[in-house]
């Protein structure tokens, strides 16, 4: 009994060093972006972020002034 265990112990601890190779190999292939394109990309997310939300707000709003308007017709 104490042999099955070492051995299943050992493919264990195989297959964790195995992935940590594995994983340290592919984030040596990754291309990392450079500071600047960083940067660009962040500002861009920001922006479209801010219309989307500006854009939503203002059919909520639209919405929200239509809704009240008929339940105000209705009472």
């Amino acid at each position: 009994m104490a042999v099955a265990k070492d051995t299943e112990r050992d493919i264990q601890e195989n297959i964790l060093v195995r992935t940590f190779r594995e994983t340290r190999s592919e984030l040596r292939q990754v291309v990392w972006p450079s500071r600047e394109e960083t940067i660009r990309l962040t500002v861009l997310v920001i922006v479209v972020s801010l219309v989307i939300g500006l854009l939503l707000f203002i059919g909520d709003s639209i919405f929200t002034f239509l809704y009240t308007s008929l339940v105000s017709l209705v009472q």
